[in-house]
């Protein structure tokens, strides 16, 4: 009789153990959010980066006093230079980026600039000195046989 009893007790003991242990799962481990949640807050980020404006935002004045005389000088701007980024000098710009077929709807775009004498200045660079910009050699100059072999591999006849 014992072991029926020893057995009836193992067996309550088995079931109530069953059913705690949903109980105890749900109370250690919180609960899933889903991946909707987790998906909308990246987004809300992304939208909080995407307001921020990009690219330069102004133009310094000493540097529109630059680009003012470059203009005056190529006679797309009247008066003097005043290191002012108005109405007057960005029509002047637009206008002369346009005479050059490049964009108008920007800042002042990279080859106006260089084309207006305004580029960088590479002079006190390190290896400024001693560097030889000569143009590369006319292909006239090439041997024939090292033209072959490049019209070769290029499957040129």
């Amino acid at each position: 009789m014992s072991v029926r009893l020893l057995r009836a007790s193992l067996t309550a003991a088995f079931f109530v153990a069953l059913a705690a242990l949903p109980l105890s799962a749900t109370a250690t481990h919180p609960a899933h959010t889903g991946s909707n949640a987790t998906h909308s807050a990246h987004k809300k980020k992304a939208a909080a980066r995407s307001r921020r404006p990009r690219g330069q935002q102004a133009i310094e004045p000493a540097r529109v006093t630059e680009i003012q005389k470059a203009l005056i000088r190529e006679h797309y701007l009247n008066g003097e230079a005043n290191g002012q980024w108005n109405e007057a000098t960005k029509a002047a710009m637009q206008k002369y980026q346009a005479d050059q077929g490049w964009q108008t709807k920007l800042m002042p775009d990279s080859r106006a600039l260089k084309k207006l004498g305004l580029g960088p200045d590479y002079s006190n660079a390190i290896n400024a000195k001693n560097a030889s910009f000569t143009p590369p050699p006319p292909a006239s100059t090439i041997p024939p046989v090292v033209s072959a072999g490049f019209a070769e591999a290029a499957g040129v006849q």
